[in-house]
């Protein structure tokens, strides 16, 4: 059998092992209120998946949506300004 491998060890690089960069864990850094928020969304959705949801989940349900909602406006919001050079 023959085997076919690409001749330059840069095509073959695995990018999997490697560390996220400045920029990268920034952006995650920005994200994370997001990330948390969504988190906390879903974990209250899961809450209710195997029975009627009561008042106080729906509340939850609710409340999880505002704080995703606010944390995403929050984020759009720095996009904006630092596209527009932080002039309001």
């Amino acid at each position: 059998m023959k085997h076919i491998a690409a001749a330059q060890a840069v095509v073959t690089a695995d990018d999997v092992d490697r560390e996220p960069t400045h920029a990268e864990l920034r952006a995650i850094g920005q994200e994370m209120p997001v990330i948390l928020a969504e988190v906390d969304l879903l974990d209250a959705q899961i809450i209710t998946l195997d029975r009627i949801p009561t008042e106080l989940d729906q509340q939850r349900i609710r409340r999880a949506r505002r704080r995703l909602l606010t944390a995403r406006r929050t984020l759009a919001n720095k996009g904006a300004k630092a596209t527009t050079g932080g002039a309001a």
